[in-house]
């Protein structure tokens, strides 16, 4: 009797242009509780400072094989793939990453390279989340266009709306031009403070301001996932039982159920 075909993993984006929003928490957070509900995870760090690599364990110093080179096509994401305690997989990245977007920019197709790569794993996983950096470069289109769904992390501080819009804007260009079909599966508010009537008054503004799903629950501030990178693990299993944690359990598993 014929197995049945697995479908392809789903590829998520984590984006915004803005730093300090907790877009590589989130990558790592979600990850591990997709990995919790036995799922196969496949997280890519697409940033040059590789604070995903950091966080999960992984030194970028020792790294010899990174995204770097998988973008450059001088090695399949097979070859550079590291499996890491929170039982997902890592693509590494490396401070060399910085000159990756001068390389790609004179290649043709240049947006469509890590959607290629990528092609050559999805059928081994069931979500890849790609670690956006802060900028809407090469880099961040390339993400874009090898997705099916972005989340958007965004703090619940006014100022933070700043930059959103001219982020959907990109996505809306790439939705036309480089990939139909990317959807935007929400914004993720982050750092939260429930007794904070600001926090409050944005939260009840950003979905109707963008007219996009807000995914729920907010993520609560909290020091452990400051604590949770100095030990190459997620908040999941530094602090099982906080509110940080149990919140990206709830997300992760409402996105399972629209992806």
């Amino acid at each position: 009797m014929a197995k049945t075909r697995r479908k392809p993993a789903t590829v998520i984006s984590v984006a915004n242009q803005k730093g300090g929003v907790a877009k590589t928490t989130t990558v790592a957070s979600l990850g591990a509780a997709f990995a919790e509900l036995g799922k196969r995870v496949l997280l890519v760090d697409l940033d040059a400072q590789a604070c995903l690599t950091f966080s999960l364990g992984v030194d970028p110093d020792v790294v010899e094989q990174s995204v770097n080179e998988v973008l450059l096509g001088k090695a399949s994401v097979t070859d550079v793939l590291v499996e890491c305690e929170d039982g997902v997989d890592l693509v590494p990245s490396v401070i060399d990453l910085a000159s990756a977007e001068a390389h790609l920019l004179p290649r043709p197709g240049r947006e469509y390279v890590l959607r290629t790569a990528l092609e050559e794993v999805r059928d081994d996983y069931d979500v890849v989340l790609l670690d956006c950096s802060p900028s809407l470069g090469v880099l961040t289109l390339n993400a874009l266009t090898a997705s099916q769904g972005l989340v958007i992390p965004m703090p619940c501080e006014m100022l933070s709306h700043r930059g959103v819009g001219q982020l959907l804007d990109t996505v809306t260009d790439v939705q036309k031009i480089l990939n139909p079909d990317l959807d935007v599966l929400g914004i993720l508010p982050t750092m939260f403070d429930g007794r904070s009537n600001h926090a409050q008054e944005v939260l009840a503004d950003v979905g109707e301001r963008y007219d996009l799903p807000v995914l729920s629950p907010p993520i609560p501030k909290t020091v452990r996932f400051a604590e949770a990178p100095a030990v190459g693990r997620s908040i999941l299993t530094t602090s099982r039982s906080s509110k940080g944690a149990q919140a990206y359990r709830e997300v992760a598993a409402g996105l399972l159920t629209t992806i």
